[in-house]
């Protein structure tokens, strides 16, 4: 039988059924062309896996949730770093557009890249945004992806206060890679909307010698270090405190930052450094807990 002629549904349970390490295992070789090592994973895509696997503790699930992770970085930093929340619904027919600011975004709280950006209310398409909800709130993304804090992440949509850096057009992500309380690595995300690129430095502001596959880098396009810098490297660590790693992301607006999001396993450990000896010396600074 051809998977692809089976029904969606009946395709998602079938996924669904397969047990987390073969699941995993079999994403790893059809997209890395090569099984994970299980039982010595070195490099950090390896580790990942491994991290999906057996380190699940019940406050990551608060983590990643995009309303609740916000509650639980306030505490922890404080409510003037968090993006406003305009509203929360469970359906994409109760979202209350009249309630809403000319400008503002739509996303739901388990799933990843499901977002509606609306820049003036009065041209939005609603019908459309709400499908777009509506879709994102079915995708089962757990399931698909075997990334266990999202398992029991009750899934909502919730509308943002609208922001944009000194661009005038995007956001720029600072993501810090953390291992065990201790910011590393610094990506940097932008074009997000044209070509989306990403430079890596280190915490020192230098630009690394490598990308991940699908992120070209651009030694050319100029971002100046933050004079906050320091502040948002602090932030990283109390936030990834005891964690053996995790990618804790801040937006810099005209000097204030704001929380992004907390994630485990940036592109679910599947895709490609280059070059390759990166994904060992990145996995190198992630020690793995003893279970």
């Amino acid at each position: 039988m051809n998977i692809l002629s089976i029904p969606k549904r009946l395709k998602e349970f079938l996924i669904g059924i397969i047990p987390d390490k073969i699941f995993l295992t079999l994403k790893y070789y059809k997209n890395l062309g090569k099984f994970p090592n299980w039982n010595n994973p070195v490099t950090f895509n390896e580790k990942l896996q491994w991290l999906k696997l057996y380190d699940r503790r019940p406050i990551y699930t608060q983590m990643v949730d995009k309303f609740e992770a916000k509650k639980y970085v306030a505490n922890i930093i404080g409510e003037e770093y968090i993006i406003p929340t305009l509203g929360v619904w469970e359906k994409g027919e109760d979202i209350n557009f009249d309630s809403l600011p000319n400008q503002f975004v739509l996303k739901t709280t388990h799933d990843s890249g499901s977002i509606v950006i609306c820049k003036d209310k009065n041209v939005l398409d609603k019908k459309s945004a709400i499908l777009t909800m509506n879709n994102s709130l079915k995708r089962k993304f757990y399931a698909i992806t075997r990334e266990w804090p999202y398992k029991n992440v009750k899934p909502r949509i919730i509308a943002e206060q609208y922001m944009v850096d000194e661009s005038g057009v995007e956001l720029k992500d600072y993501k810090f890679f953390c291992f065990n309380g201790k910011p590393k690595i610094l990506k940097v995300d932008f074009n997000r909307f044209v070509k989306h690129q990403a430079n890596y430095y280190d915490l020192d502001w230098n630009l690394l010698p490598f990308i991940e596959h699908g992120y070209p880098s651009d030694s050319n396009f100029i971002i100046k270090k933050p004079n906050n810098l320091h502040k948002m490297i602090d932030f990283a660590q109390k936030l990834s405190q005891d964690i053996p790693f995790v990618r804790v992301d801040f937006y810099n607006i005209n000097e204030e930052i704001y929380f992004g999001e907390i994630t485990f396993y940036p592109n679910s450990g599947v895709r490609n450094f280059i070059p390759k000896e990166w994904n060992f010396k990145i996995g190198n600074l992630i020690k793995l807990p003893k279970y």
